[in-house]
């Protein structure tokens, strides 16, 4: 099983290989069709537009939430194609590792003139079921996405 690191890894380099056949400015289906190629052809293990629920003090909600992409079963993938990433997106991503209990997410913007600038990891400290993070325990870290291969 890989680690949420190889896992961020080939994510990225897979999300480097869409932007640079695609570039910028198309809408976020066609990144996620192109994604999907990419991941599958690495032979990594993805879910797509995994429903999740929502539970509010022991009741179960269908909020009709959907993450982007669980890949491993370990790793969130939130996408946007959006002009400007905002706090109010990775609050997002935030509060869907929480709900799903995960540590580690990408926030990946396509729509950005180098990829690198439209990546953001994500953790939330999460340490179990029995101890789950608050607000404070998390960090923001930036990804810095080289391509290391250009052709």
């Amino acid at each position: 099983m890989l680690q949420e690191n190889e896992i961020t890894e080939k994510v990225i380099g897979a999300a480097i290989e869409v932007h640079r056949h695609l570039g910028p400015g198309l809408l976020e289906s066609a990144y996620e069709e192109c994604l999907c190629y990419e991941l599958s052809r690495l032979g990594v293990q993805f879910e797509r537009q995994v429903h999740l629920p929502i539970d509010y003090k022991g009741l179960h909600l269908d909020c009709a939430y959907r993450l982007d992409f669980l890949v491993e079963g370990i790793v969130i993938v939130e996408m946007k194609a959006i002009e400007e990433v905002l706090p109010i997106h990775k609050s997002q991503l935030l509060t869907y590792l929480r709900a799903a209990n995960k540590r580690v997410g990408l926030l990946i913007n396509f729509n950005v003139q180098a990829l690198k600038n439209g990546i953001s990891r994500i953790v939330n400290d999460y340490t179990g079921p029995a101890l789950p993070p608050s607000p404070r325990d998390l960090s923001v870290l930036r990804v810095s996405a080289l391509n290391r291969n250009p052709q």
